[in-house]
């Protein structure tokens, strides 16, 4: 009677273990499942991914190749605060200066409650105040000062080779307009909006030596070999 009770128990007990080792097979393989519809989902979208991150490189290839058209210069950012009830609030202003290095440059003023939108305001006022710097063989063609309230500005041509004997402001200026030997000197106030507005005055009293020609009614050579 032992013997025969504890055959059905013992086929009882099989019956279990099969049970349960099914169920752990089935759970193993819904979790394998899981884990690989995981692994192509994360495949996939690490493919997205890389197709976003792609195409945003290509965009930023092409803003690249755009932006590389003019050279933005960052004279001055200034941080002003103003004292209200619940703290502080900040504000930014940044004067810029942008050209192509060919002959063209100008400047912008751009105030904002964000460094990256003032500088963004600045480029953009500079873009629409571009003006002609004459370039002669890397230098100006004379000698001119500009002036601009207490701010006053002397250019002077170089020999090649001088390179730009320059302070910050006009140092930005002739670089963004192509110009790789000069002589400056920076006198009275040293404010850096006068200095550049100073160093403009200078640009603008330029005299450009095609026009002179043709006025005068002579060649480009005879007037200035």
């Amino acid at each position: 009677m032992r013997g025969a009770q504890q055959t059905p128990g013992g086929g009882m007990e099989n019956a279990e273990q099969t049970e349960v080792a099914v169920n752990g097979v089935n759970e193993a393989n819904a979790g394998s499942g899981a884990n690989a519809g995981g692994a192509a989902g994360h495949a996939e979208g690490r493919g997205r991914g890389d197709g976003r991150r792609g195409r945003d490189r290509g965009r930023d290839r092409d803003r690249d190749s755009g932006e590389k058209e003019f050279v933005e210069k960052l004279v001055k950012l200034n941080r002003t605060a103003k004292v209200v009830k619940g703290g502080r609030r900040f504000s930014f202003s940044a004067l810029t200066v942008i050209g192509d290095r060919k002959g063209s440059v100008g400047y912008g003023f751009g105030k904002a409650n964000d460094v990256s939108e003032a500088i963004r305001k600045s480029i953009d006022k500079a873009k629409r105040n571009m003006v002609k710097l004459p370039v002669k063989n890397g230098t100006i063609p004379h000698e001119v000062t500009g002036l601009f309230k207490a701010s006053r500005v002397l250019l002077k041509p170089a020999c090649s080779g001088t390179g730009i004997i320059a302070g910050g402001p006009v140092r930005a200026i002739m670089e963004a307009g192509g110009v790789t030997d000069v002589l400056s000197k920076s006198i009275g106030a040293s404010s850096q909006y006068n200095v550049v507005k100073a160093a403009f005055d200078c640009i603008s009293k330029l005299m450009d030596a095609k026009a002179i020609a043709q006025n005068r009614g002579k060649s480009l050579n005879e007037l200035w070999g």
